[in-house]
């Protein structure tokens, strides 16, 4: 089993997609509903990447840099429907690692979870 990944969303149907794109990669996933479990969950695991559901969630700025603060070799991948994030430009420069379209693409997403884990 490889590195932990935590996929956190509060839509449970993104949850299993993503689980779903990456079963057979062999990596250990845990899912969460909500930004308030992803602090606990990730505490005193060996994380290394997390997934998060920018449309479901009520992420901003404050919040990625607390968590990377937190946790500095964490990887932070995002996933939404939209193009546009205004309220996370300062995330999305310095901390997100990658940003997805929904539906997520399988290939690109286990590319992109390759290439974090492997930074």
């Amino acid at each position: 089993m490889q590195h932990p990944i935590v996929v956190v969303s509060a839509d449970e149907q993104h949850c299993l997609e993503l689980c779903d794109a990456l079963e057979g990669e062999d990596y250990s996933i845990q899912l969460l509903d909500s930004l308030e479990h992803l602090a606990r969950g990730i505490k005193g695991c060996n994380c290394r990447l997390a997934i998060l559901d920018l449309d479901s969630l009520p992420v901003d700025n404050r919040l990625i840099k607390k968590l990377k603060r937190k946790n500095p070799s964490l990887r932070i991948i995002g996933f939404s429907s939209r193009s546009f994030h205004p309220e996370l430009q300062e995330a999305m420069s310095s901390y997100i690692y990658a940003c997805l379209g929904t539906p997520v693409d399988e290939e690109e997403l286990v590319f992109w979870v390759k290439s974090s884990l492997e930074a």
